[in-house]
């Protein structure tokens, strides 16, 4: 007997088994200036930052240029947006 699973219960496998979304409040998120959303990066303050960079096009974001969040190597166990930016954002 074969058994498969519906939609819904994929779905909650899914995410079940993603990692939980870092926190901007998080100490090591503030240490680097984290945002889940980088048009919101205080420029006057990361000057080095462009438009053009978020996390999904960082050397260390972990997940796949479509993923909305995806792993990344400075935050073990935690998920950043891939419409984020942090002040360790390096070119692919």
């Amino acid at each position: 007997m074969v058994l498969t699973m519906g939609a819904g219960a994929s779905l909650w496998l899914a995410r079940a088994n993603a990692a939980p979304h870092l926190s901007e409040a998080d100490p090591a998120a503030v240490a680097v200036g984290y945002k889940e959303d980088a048009a919101k990066v205080d420029k006057a303050k990361y000057p080095n930052f462009a438009a053009d960079q978020t996390c999904a096009n960082c050397s260390l974001f972990q997940g796949k240029s479509t993923d909305a969040w995806g792993g990344c190597t400075l935050f073990s166990g935690k998920d950043v947006a891939a419409k984020g930016w942090c002040a360790s954002w390096t070119n692919m």
